[in-house]
């Protein structure tokens, strides 16, 4: 049995404006419009909705056990109507995350957008080692994720995380020796901190691998071949936290924040803004 929406949200409003008349103004009908409507669905039904008497107008027994029904399907339209409505909101995004944000949650947040929004190009940068505050100054993004060094307040913070120093759960520094680290290119926040850190101890250090990749890092860190830093989350199955160890010293917490370029909050970039904001397990404080 299919029932009619446009008779469901007839029913729907005689119950709640008390009678027919109110209904027909609040659906701009007439109200002998309204009546028939009513007729029809209780024809269809085959049984009293409504209990009539010159006076006043109740809900039968039916009534109210359909009325339940009626609203759940209605509410299930209406948002139904609102997800899929046409978007008026076109224009590209730009945006730029560093591979350690998102991680997973990248690709569910840009299918949810390119639903909401299909009129909507996305231009999306995913690097460690891009210097993504540079390219919202000069306006290549619209809006970026970056790690922010301690001390520094800046955008929207959307969660902290604490840098450790990891090594593979084998690794050994060589008696004697320099202690071989591995880092992203400059300009990176990891290696920033880390060699101010550094700079205050009597460590003999060198860099001995370097690579733009996440995975190449990960690579020779479970190597075995140098040490690293990363936040506390990166650290995976086969590696170990060394804070502490050879001589190594305490590292700081950092803030992952949104920025935005100065011509970059178009309405398209606004609302992929908000869907970051939004998401679940990242937000842990706002600083406008």
């Amino acid at each position: 049995m299919d029932f009619d929406p446009t008779l469901l949200r007839a029913f729907v409003a005689v119950k709640e404006t008390g009678g027919f008349t109110r209904a027909a103004e609040r659906l701009h009908l007439t109200q002998s419009a309204v009546s028939h409507q009513i007729r029809k669905l209780e024809e269809q039904v085959g049984r009293q909705l409504l209990h009539r008497t010159t006076r006043r107008l109740t809900v039968t027994e039916d009534g109210e056990d359909f009325l339940r029904y009626a609203q759940q399907i209605l509410d299930t339209l209406d948002a139904m109507t609102r997800r899929f409505q046409p978007s008026p909101i076109t224009g590209v995004v730009r945006f730029g995350v560093p591979d350690n944000f998102m991680g997973d949650r990248l690709p569910p947040l840009l299918s949810q957008f390119a639903r909401a929004f299909p009129a909507v190009r996305m231009e999306v940068c995913v690097s460690m080692h891009t210097d993504l505050r540079a390219a919202i100054r000069s306006g290549e993004l619209d809006l970026a994720v970056v790690m922010s060094p301690p001390n520094v307040a800046e955008g929207t913070c959307l969660r902290r995380t604490q840098l450790v120093w990891a090594a593979a759960e084998t690794f050994e520094a060589p008696k004697g020796a320099s202690l071989p680290l591995a880092f992203f290119p400059k300009p990176c926040v990891n290696r920033q901190v880390a060699g101010s850190a550094l700079d205050l101890t009597a460590i003999d250090w060198h860099v001995v691998f370097t690579s733009a990749s996440p995975q190449g890092i990960r690579a020779a860190v479970l190597a075995g071949l140098a040490v690293t830093v990363l936040t506390r989350e990166e650290v995976e199955p086969g590696m170990k936290i060394v804070d502490g160890r050879y001589g190594l010293p305490p590292l700081p917490s950092v803030e992952f924040a949104l920025i935005w370029s100065e011509s970059g909050k178009t309405p398209c970039a606004c609302r992929f803004g908000q869907m970051i904001l939004e998401m679940p397990d990242l937000a842990v404080g706002a600083r406008a």
